[in-house]
């Protein structure tokens, strides 16, 4: 196996698990966190999602999110100038399905209603109005981001057996 054979295999084995990371982080969100959210009172619900908007934007999440980003985007170009080895179809698909379910969703779906959201006082009556749409729209969002990530790491990882199966 040469360099670049292993070199590609470590980068499909990180992009996966950055993938399957990030999958089980908005599962969470779509599984318990919203749901408990949801069970609270708006005012305690805004209050709450308005400081976890703030604390995840820290250097690991960030890391993790974006540094997946690139690596699925190094991965995408690959997969586009090598189309005909093993691998790539599935290498294609599982970058793409990340960076347009979770990159892009996030980007043009979750983050604007973050910030919507942080623009509101949370006593006042408009956060207690707005928060039952918010909440519904932003954990739908949610689930296209968690089905997305982890079919991106199903797809990396069926990848990564087909190039190791033709070494």
């Amino acid at each position: 196996m040469s360099i670049a054979d292993t070199l590609l295999l470590l980068l499909i084995l990180v992009t996966a698990l950055g993938c399957g990371l990030m999958g089980g982080l908005f599962f969470a969100f779509s599984n318990f966190v919203m749901q408990a959210l949801e069970r609270i009172p708006a005012q305690s619900a805004v209050t709450a999602m308005q400081s976890i908007n703030q604390v995840v934007l820290n250097r690991l999440f960030l890391s993790l999110f974006l540094g997946t980003a690139v690596t699925c985007a190094i991965l995408l170009a690959w997969a586009w100038l090598r189309w005909p080895l093993p691998g790539s179809l599935c290498i294609g698909i599982g970058s793409g399905l990340y960076l347009l379910g979770n990159v892009l969703v996030t980007l043009l779906f979750n983050v604007p209603r973050n910030q919507s959201l942080a623009r509101l006082d949370p006593a006042s009556s408009e956060a207690a109005s707005a928060w039952p749409t918010y909440a519904r729209v932003w954990n739908r969002w949610n689930h296209v981001r968690t089905i997305t990530a982890l079919a991106a790491t199903a797809w990396l990882m069926v990848a990564l057996l087909r190039v190791v199966w033709t070494q």
